[in-house]
């Protein structure tokens, strides 16, 4: 795990104590992510300034689009964003937790430009 993923990881596990467990490096089909919360389908993705690159931006969006067929909603996060403002990291997560589900991936999806990570 990457010292963010650490960091992140540490934070979800004291969520479990109002009812959001958490499982890190989870296999669904034929990806692992990063963090889930199965019970809720909330998938969490730290990204590193590699993901900036065309192949992988690419490789994420489709990565994206199959795990939301599943049902998942997947959000991203810069690993900058882990470093600056872990609660306000946390805070998002909150807020996908424990909003209805919209049935609008774009809207669920964290993109950010480039750089900001």
């Amino acid at each position: 795990m990457t010292r963010q993923e650490v960091k992140l990881w540490l934070q979800l596990r004291i969520l479990k104590s109002v009812g959001f467990h958490f499982r890190r490096q989870v296999p669904i089909e034929r990806f692992v992510v990063d963090f889930a919360c199965l019970k809720h389908r909330l998938v969490i993705e730290l990204d590193g300034s590699q993901h900036c690159l065309p192949d992988h931006s690419q490789s994420d969006r489709a990565r994206d689009d199959f795990l939301e067929s599943l049902g998942f909603r997947v959000v991203r996060f810069w690993n900058g964003d882990v470093d600056r403002n872990l609660d306000g990291v946390i805070e998002s997560i909150l807020a996908q937790l424990t909003n209805p589900r919209v049935p609008t991936p774009d809207a669920a999806r964290r993109t950010l430009p480039c750089g900001e990570g």
